[in-house]
């Protein structure tokens, strides 16, 4: 099975699903490999194709969660945060918003697999 963060809510995708294209938001991807094996991975948005026998996932940026620098994370929320409280009008909102979305969802997958790790 795979899990993903469609745009309209998460998808999950069995072996042999009909064929589709969707646009994935941030957030995380999992495979679960078996009842008691699954990855998970942070991505930062983009597609997912599936075919009766593949699925493949297209993101701009892919990375495994446990492979996930918490502090730089944390670290990015915070300077977005900043920017997006600033009223002076020197950062462009939108970019501020978009960089505090994809540090709180990596925040959030590295949450759910330590959740699912105890």
């Amino acid at each position: 099975m795979l899990f993903a963060p469609a745009e309209l809510g998460e998808v999950g995708i069995a072996p042999r699903h009909a064929p589709l294209i969707t646009k994935l938001k941030p957030g995380e991807v999992r495979v679960k490999i078996s009842d008691k094996e699954s990855q998970a991975f942070y991505i930062s948005g983009g597609f997912l194709e599936v075919q009766p026998h593949v699925a493949t996932v297209l993101a701009e940026t892919a990375i495994r969660a446990n492979d996930i620098d918490e502090a730089a994370a944390l670290q990015a929320k915070a300077r977005a945060e900043e920017m997006m409280s600033d009223k002076s009008g020197k950062y462009d909102y939108a970019i501020a918003q978009a960089e505090l979305s994809q540090a709180v969802m990596k925040l959030r997958t590295l949450e759910r697999l330590r959740k699912r790790g105890a």
